[in-house]
């Protein structure tokens, strides 16, 4: 198997003067763009570091983040990505859990670091217009030493060690190795339908998996990475449209967005002939909208992790929707019974057709990860007997397709019922005045927890009509909201997750 450095390479030798990368005025061909790659690669040399050791950067989107991120496969480097938002506290628990060997940083992101105790011990290099009266080394200034990269790397090297949102506890670092990455790279381009020279926008960020894979994916192609720094919904049409981007990878959210903009219009993204999403469900409306929208080729949903990437394909969406397909091309899933109070499940206790459980994948296919980076405690949670316990809900239907209900702590148990709050929210999604929906349980000293649906109104619409829509659909009764609260916005994680933690918790703001 090929190394990454080396899937680089085979890109730069096959079509060397394909356009590689664009970001605002920087636009750089295979060619040109591997010799700034060279160039990362060098000066880690010279700053002493060697294969095995790890890097950190906070950045965005942007040109500089995709070269260190090649750089680093060149030199058997792991790359530690983190959200260029991350608090001081944050960054000195990964860079330190990481042991990280130097900082990559910009300007945005720059005084957090430098509050942390990691900024003490771990040189920054910053990526920003040059200062005259700043003392730090610019990434600009590295790379006018352009020299040919050199493929030093090898597949058993660790690639990237994602670190996850944390929302329960301290972030788990997830090392991926090269030949994990690779494997997940080819199947993402093969289950994505993407054709040689493919234009996308690289807007999932590189600290997330979705991100990673859009990168690596577009470099196996020879595409084009159109990089979008931050989400900002008129800048992506208008990169859509002036550089004809051809598919898209994305998080519904981002997708919700560019249908509510005013800018939007099917004209303008009419280059575009391939959808794809991952990291939450779409609820049917939207999924709806995107198809008369768009009027794809291809509609993929893709359901898959940080540890793993791929688990399920559906590479026709609105034909079923709701549904996550079967195993992708390296994996193999089964629906274990829900864990019955302290007696974990195992592997082979598997649940009936219809019924509820958790998802769990084999951990020798060819995108898995080996386990957490200094985390015993996480491993012994998640991994049992070679298969990897997702924390994810969800059924086989009876032609074998998977539909993931939500998380395993996300289940509401409603008067002694388990209640998913994906199907209620699909259900409410459809209804003409609701922007945006999210469902959570509340404590109810009757019933333990309560059917609570939070709702982002893009009309004229009440508790009443809400309730009277939902009693005519086809819910079951046990399930419908026991109260309707209308919100200003749904909170999200920074790659578009419904945070409904927060809404348990309060932390929204009533509409």
């Amino acid at each position: 198997m090929l190394d990454l450095g080396r899937t680089f390479l085979q890109a730069v030798e096959r079509e060397p003067s394909r356009l590689a990368i664009v970001d605002g005025q920087k636009r750089y061909s295979y060619q040109e763009w591997s010799r700034h790659i060279g160039a990362i690669q060098q000066f880690f040399y010279e700053q002493g570091l060697s294969r095995g050791d790890r890097i950190l950067t906070i950045l965005q989107n942007r040109y500089e983040a995709a070269t260190i991120h090649w750089a680093c496969q060149m030199a058997g480097i792991a790359i530690v990505p983190l959200n260029w938002r991350s608090k001081s506290e944050e960054i000195d628990y990964c860079a330190q859990n990481a042991d990280v060997k130097l900082a990559f940083v910009e300007e945005i992101s720059l005084q957090n670091y430098l509050d942390s105790e990691t900024s003490k011990s771990v040189s920054v290099i910053l990526c920003a217009d040059q200062s005259s009266s700043s003392q730090h080394i610019y990434f600009d200034q590295i790379v006018q030493n352009k020299t040919d990269p050199i493929a030093n790397g090898h597949i058993e090297d660790i690639s990237v060690m994602l670190f996850t949102s944390g929302t329960t506890g301290k972030p788990k670092g997830v090392p991926r190795k090269q030949r994990a990455e690779r494997a997940a790279g080819i199947a993402h381009v093969a289950q994505n339908q993407y054709a040689m020279g493919e234009v996308t926008l690289g807007v999932m960020p590189l600290y997330h998996t979705m991100g990673v894979r859009t990168l690596l994916s577009l470099c196996i192609v020879n595409g084009t990475y159109v990089a979008v720094p931050r989400w900002e919904v008129e800048k992506a049409l208008d990169f859509i449209e002036s550089e004809g981007v051809t598919h898209l990878y994305l998080v519904p959210t981002l997708y919700h967005d560019m249908l509510q903009s005013s800018k939007f219009n099917s004209h303008r993204v009419r280059s575009v002939r391939k959808l794809g999403f991952a990291g939450a469900p779409m609820h049917d409306a939207l999924l709806l909208k995107l198809n008369e929208a768009f009027n794809p080729q291809l509609f993929v949903n893709h359901y898959g992790s940080s540890e793993i990437y791929t688990y399920t394909i559906n590479q026709d969406a609105v034909k079923k929707p709701g549904c996550a397909g079967k195993a992708g091309l390296n994996a193999r899933i089964r629906v274990a019974k829900l864990d019955q109070g302290n007696q974990q499940t195992k592997p082979t206790e598997l649940a009936a057709n219809g019924e509820e459980g958790q998802i769990i994948c084999d951990l020798s296919g060819d995108e898995a990860f080996e386990g957490y980076w200094k985390r015993p405690d996480a491993d012994q949670k998640t991994i049992r007997d070679g298969w990897y316990f997702t924390g994810d809900t969800g059924y086989y239907d009876d032609a074998g397709d998977l539909f993931v209900t939500g998380r395993v702590d996300d289940m509401i148990i409603s008067g002694g019922e388990n209640i998913s709050p994906v199907e209620i929210e699909s259900i409410l999604s459809l209804h003409p005045s609701v922007g945006e929906v999210a469902v959570a349980g509340l404590k109810d000293e009757r019933l333990g927890q309560k059917v609570v649906a939070f709702i982002r109104a893009s009309g004229s619409v009440d508790s009443n009509a809400l309730d009277q829509y939902c009693r005519g659909s086809d819910l079951i009764n046990f399930k419908r909201p026991r109260e309707y609260v209308f919100v200003k916005e749904i909170p999200k994680s920074p790659v578009g997750k419904v945070l409904r933690r927060m809404l348990v918790a309060g932390e929204y703001e009533r509409a």
